[in-house]
């Protein structure tokens, strides 16, 4: 294909991918190449094994998770920072866990009203997002736990939990797990609200390419086959879908019809989260010890 044709094609895939946004998104959100590390705005070091990253919209800061060590280990030492918008640590260890239920290698996160749910090794726990309190602790033990992942919940509350080990995704409602889904087509890793249909969706692990929706009843459809693999954190912009691909490196970004590798990562990207006040993408890499937000130009 010709210069001229490439860009005339690359033409049609931007307008059709933002061309639904209102005036507002379209002037802050322009998808328009493969970006590389000139467009990292800050980049946050210090850390130790940061697995999952959480914008908190209100008190515009950053919670990352951190492994410290292996990411199923029960060695009481995993930890939740906080950083600021602009990529500075405010309290490298703001979330440790209490003595009766430990904080060993937190991962996904999500906020529900002033809690911050953190899955890790044997349960959810629950902290107080302007104090770093532990609040609250899901015991999951009693289920047999192969490797809880990611966590995100529903308008009401209700949390659901990815458990790639095992390819269940449980439910927590009222305190209470349970499981939800079980024997799926891939493992589950990632797990997000699509605010454009009101379902969950799951990232595969794996070799697995395709990405598949539910909805309260726990029905399954399939949403799209997608390039990369290993898929980590997803998260939605607007009515685009941004998934981490570690076979590849790589943040890339879909909707219907429509499918391109947005930036080419430095390593291999965890679960990433989304500042949407500045259409910054925090991409957080187990093994360089560090977080790069990015900036979508």
């Amino acid at each position: 294909m010709n210069r001229v044709n490439t860009i005339a094609l690359f033409s049609i895939i931007l307008f059709g991918m933002i061309g639904c946004q209102s005036s507002e998104e379209r002037s802050s959100l322009k998808l328009n190449t493969v970006q590389d590390s000139t467009d990292i705005a800050y980049t946050i070091t210090g850390l130790d094994g940061p697995e999952a990253v959480r914008y908190d919209p209100e008190q515009k800061v950053y919670f990352i998770a951190n492994f410290t060590g292996g990411g199923n280990d029960q060695d009481s030492t995993g930890f939740v920072t906080k950083a600021d918008a602009e990529g500075n640590i405010q309290d490298l260890k703001f979330m440790v866990g209490t003595d009766e239920a430990s904080l060993h290698a937190p991962r996904g996160m999500y906020i529900v009203n002033e809690t911050l749910w953190v899955a890790d090794v044997l349960g959810v726990h629950g902290f107080n997002r302007s104090t770093g309190e532990q609040t609250d602790f899901i015991d999951f033990t009693q289920f047999e736990i192969g490797f809880l992942n990611d966590i995100s919940a529903d308008e009401n509350g209700v949390l659901y939990v990815t458990d790639t080990g095992t390819s269940v995704v449980y439910k927590i409602e009222n305190g209470e797990p349970s499981i939800f889904l079980s024997d799926l087509p891939s493992a589950p890793n990632g797990i997000t609200l699509d605010p454009n249909s009101g379902k969950f969706l799951l990232a595969p692990w794996g070799g697995d390419q395709v990405f598949y929706t539910f909805d309260g009843t726990g029905e399954l459809d399939e949403f799209a086959t997608l390039e990369g693999g290993n898929f980590d954190g997803i998260e939605f912009l607007g009515t685009n879908l941004l998934s981490a691909s570690q076979n590849d490196s790589s943040i890339r970004v879909y909707r219907p019809m429509h499918e391109m590798k947005l930036i080419h990562t430095t390593g291999r990207p965890a679960d990433i989260g989304i500042n949407t006040d500045l259409n910054h993408i925090a991409v957080p890499y187990i093994a360089l010890d560090k977080v790069e937000i990015w900036a979508l130009n």
